[in-house]
C-alpha cells in the first residue's frame, strides 16, 4: 500500500511539473513558428524578435528574398556573421524538405558570453536566418528548452 501511493504521488507531482508552457503561433506569409505565450514579439522591417520579458536573449528571424548568394558562399556568410575564425566544416549542412538547404551552426562568443545557434534555410534566391543568442548564465534547464523549442518549430511554408 505504501508503494503504491508513493508511486502515485510520484506520477501527480510529475504531472503537475512537467506541464509545458502555453504557446501562440506568430504567422508570417512565408512562415510560423510557435512561441510561448508570454513572450514578446516584435516585427520590424522583416526582421522578427522573439524573446522573454527579462531580455536574457532572443530569436530573431530574417528573410531574404532575390538574393544573389551561391550556396559555395553560404557557410563563409554565416561565419562572417559572428566574424568567428571557425573552419567552415564546423557548419552542417543537408537536405532539407521543400528543396531547402539547411545549415546548422553553433558559436560561444567568449567577449559577450554569449550562445549563438544559428539555422540558414537556402532555396535559390531565397534565405531565411533563424538564430538564438542567450547569455551563458541562463543557457540551462527551462530557458534552454523553451529557446530550443522554439527555434525548432520553425515551418516554411513556400
Amino acid at each position: 500500500m505504501k508503494r503504491v501511493s508513493l508511486l502515485l504521488t510520484f506520477l501527480i507531482s510529475f504531472t503537475v511539473f512537467a506541464q509545458k508552457t502555453s504557446t501562440k503561433v506568430f504567422d508570417n506569409p512565408n512562415y510560423s513558428i510557435s512561441v510561448p505565450e508570454i513572450w514578446k514579439v516584435m516585427n520590424t522591417e522583416d526582421i522578427v524578435n522573439i524573446f522573454p520579458d527579462n531580455q536574457i536573449g532572443a530569436i530573431t528571424i530574417s528573410e531574404y528574398h532575390n538574393l544573389a548568394l551561391p550556396k559555395s558562399e553560404t557557410k563563409k556568410f554565416i561565419l562572417a556573421l559572428y566574424h568567428s575564425t571557425d573552419e567552415e566544416d564546423k557548419i552542417k549542412s543537408r537536405n532539407g524538405k521543400k528543396g531547402y538547404t539547411e545549415y546548422n551552426y553553433e558559436y560561444f562568443d567568449e567577449k559577450e558570453k554569449l550562445y549563438w545557434i544559428t539555422k540558414v534555410f537556402q532555396k535559390e534566391k531565397d534565405l531565411y536566418l533563424i538564430t538564438i543568442n542567450c547569455k551563458q548564465k541562463y543557457w540551462n534547464g527551462n530557458y534552454m528548452s523553451l529557446f530550443n523549442e522554439t527555434f525548432n518549430s520553425f515551418k516554411i511554408k513556400k
